[in-house]
């Protein structure tokens, strides 16, 4: 992926191309959604996009950072910030789903299981973006790093097969599986999917 060497003073990138060329395509545009909220108007890619709190330009400039209490591993089904986070990182949005996550994370504290769930997702978003950003060493160290914190959870947990997950993240980056890690959610209406 090509980079956007030259930059004005507040950090966007010059020249007449539009974000979008410059940013993560979804690895299945056809991947279900789970919440009716709108995308960003972009996905930040440091370097290469405006920030989107700090930048006038920035797609949430002048907006809140999203606080949100952790929903409760029994109640994910109801929790639209839970599902629209899903959703940002199903379709390559992994610096706005991390904001979610580390919402979550932050009310739930570290060392919690829904903690360790949550600074797991985070891992993984912002490995994602280094790998999009040709980083695979950092990439690789916050894999592991996710990996480490899904050890000893639930087969399912707040709707996620997490074996299944941790079994495509490994293969994301060992190279053997071309696209991220996506996360189908558990059936909203089956009961055995609770946590």
């Amino acid at each position: 992926m090509p980079f956007i060497e030259h930059h004005d003073r507040e950090g966007v990138p010059s020249g007449p191309r539009p974000f979008h060329q410059h940013e993560p395509k979804p690895p299945d545009p056809q991947w279900p959604r789970y919440s009716s909220r709108p995308w960003p108007a972009y996905r930040f890619v440091p370097g290469v996009t405006p920030h989107p709190r700090r930048h006038p330009s920035g797609h949430s400039y002048g907006q809140q950072e999203p606080s949100s209490l952790a929903p409760a591993p029994d109640r994910w089904r109801t929790n639209d910030a839970y599902l629209f986070g899903v959703d940002l990182y199903n379709f390559a949005f992994w610096w706005e789903c991390h904001e979610i996550f580390e919402s979550f994370w932050r009310a739930s504290g570290d060392m919690s299981e829904p903690g360790r769930f949550f600074r797991a997702l985070i891992h993984v978003a912002a490995a994602n973006l280094k790998r999009y950003m040709d980083r695979s060493l950092s990439a690789d160290r916050l894999s592991k790093a996710a990996l480490k914190r899904f050890q000893g959870m639930p087969h399912i947990y707040m709707g996620i097969d997490i074996r299944t997950f941790e079994r495509d993240i490994e293969a994301y980056a060992n190279g053997c599986r071309m696209a991220p890690a996506l996360i189908r959610l558990q059936a909203l209406g089956d009961n055995n999917a609770a946590h």
